[in-house]
């Protein structure tokens, strides 16, 4: 393993050739622009979630067995990729001094995917349909890791000083939600507003293709002459490398927690349709919910930047996550009677927490990677947040067959739309169960790794030996 020093900063658009600098600091522009890219993800994570299911199943004919697979195997595709393009990632910044490369191509690969996913040609049959969209998503996932991993990877690389790094969290999460309630808004109201089908479903994804497009190039445009601290990339194959992450105990302590809590955030959201339709009795209450949930982190977002800066990134993330405990816990007690009015104070408590609950962890990752880079000289930023990606991604991907199993033990009854069922009791309590209890006690398990980051970060890691040589 090289034991050479970090080079000084560079600009991030590329090069060696700055003037070096101690210390990297953010300014305003930097802050800004690396938080547009949030846009860009958030729509993507939150539009497909959303909308491609109903699109697959009532628009293009797709047997619903045939639809789950279009819509799992390119998440179970990014799991995979993630990590391989955090290598190489941190290969081409060493390299050329910048990450905005690939930043670049998923700016451009990205936005024309996501069109091809719902520019299906009418004349295709259902297995066309189906194949189409499976390779367009297939496509606009691997266009995603091109850009999420080195996005999430500069976070460590523009500053320095830790506190910087909670700042530029705390903006990265404010854009990231207002994406998430952009996208999940808008998107259904300009689909139907056209008719749905397939001209709605077109036009739909032109339009938030355009703003994952403005997004990207607003994040590439603004970092292009910032400074990040490019350290030499690390040597031997991913397999040693990702050997070597796993044993900065502080990290990996903080994943499992955060994809932990990832799974709950989206068991949450899985069941909130079942929620509103079952318990509130209201099935359009459903978009009340969903703002009720998120908005509610933007209003919160200095607050908890603050509790960062006054009273530590650990102590906050365990701050929001009990926050969050208050509100599953009033929806829990609420029971089978919850009323719209209580049920969208106690989500909103949980809207609190999650605005926090975002951006600690995202803060306190890249402190992690930055203390690596300290400590051994060598980049491995692309590769920690390629396994943090693809944790996250695992996490959300899972939260909602959790709750279909959930369902399924208690008893659910499914049926067509033109069908009239009623649910037995035990499925009511199912339903309550998989909104409320479940993301709880996900919480309640993700508090020991939280602290147990708390002190592992303290602790000096011995770092281990690289085998082999770089490929």
């Amino acid at each position: 393993m090289s034991s050479s020093p970090p080079p000084l900063p560079s600009p991030t658009g590329g090069g060696h050739g700055a003037a070096p600098s101690p210390e990297i600091h953010l300014t305003r522009r930097t802050t800004v622009a690396y938080a547009f890219g949030s846009v860009g993800t958030g729509v993507f994570a939150t539009v497909p979630g959303l909308v491609l299911a109903y699109y697959l199943t009532n628009t293009l004919g797709v047997a619903a067995g045939a639809a789950a697979f279009v819509v799992a195997v390119p998440k179970a595709w990014d799991v995979i990729v993630l990590p391989i393009v955090g290598r190489f990632s941190d290969r081409a910044a060493a390299n050329v001094g910048s990450r905005l490369p690939f930043l670049k191509l998923a700016g451009i690969l990205l936005p024309l995917s996501f069109v091809l996913i719902f520019a299906v040609p009418p004349a295709l049959g259902a297995w066309g349909a189906a194949a189409w969209v499976f390779l367009a998503f297939i496509v606009a996932s691997t266009a995603f890791a091109l850009f999420q991993v080195p996005y999430i990877a500069l976070s460590a690389e523009l500053t320095d000083e830790p506190e910087e790094r909670s700042t530029l969290m705390a903006w990265r999460v404010a854009f990231l939600t207002v994406a998430i309630l952009l996208g999940g808004a808008l998107a259904p109201v300009i689909r139907d507003a056209l008719g749905g089908a397939y001209l709605g479903h077109f036009v739909m994804g032109i339009f938030m293709a355009g703003l994952m497009l403005a997004g990207i190039w607003l994040c590439i445009i603004g970092l292009s002459k910032a400074p990040a601290r490019v350290a030499p990339a690390a040597e031997g194959s991913l397999v040693d490398q990702l050997k070597v992450v796993r044993q900065n105990k502080a990290f990996v302590a903080l994943l499992i927690g955060f994809v932990i809590q990832a799974l709950g955030f989206a068991a949450m959201l899985g069941a909130v349709q079942y929620y509103a339709t079952y318990i509130v009795g209201n099935p359009t209450a459903v978009t009340i919910m969903f703002v009720c949930l998120v908005a509610p982190a933007i209003v919160v977002m200095p607050l908890w930047n603050w509790v960062a800066h006054r009273f530590g990134k650990t102590r906050g993330f365990l701050a929001a996550t009990g926050v969050f405990l208050v509100g599953a816990v009033i929806l829990f007690l609420g029971g089978r009677d919850m009323s719209l009015a209580n049920a969208a104070v106690a989500i909103a408590i949980c809207g609190v927490a999650y605005g926090g609950c975002q951006m600690f962890p995202l803060a306190m990752m890249p402190d992690a990677v930055a203390a690596d880079r300290e400590r051994t000289g060598e980049a491995r930023a692309g590769v920690f947040t390629g396994m943090w990606t693809a944790g996250e991604t695992l996490g959300f991907a899972v939260g909602p067959g959790l709750v279909l199993v959930v369902l399924a033990i208690t008893g659910f009854v499914s049926s067509k739309a033109d069908e009239q069922v009623v649910q037995p009791d035990s499925a009511i309590t199912g339903v309550l169960l998989a909104f409320s209890a479940v993301p709880a006690i996900l919480m309640l398990i993700s508090v020991p790794l939280i602290h147990r980051y708390g002190v592992e970060s303290v602790k000096p890691i011995v770092p281990a030996p690289s085998r082999g040589a770089r490929p």
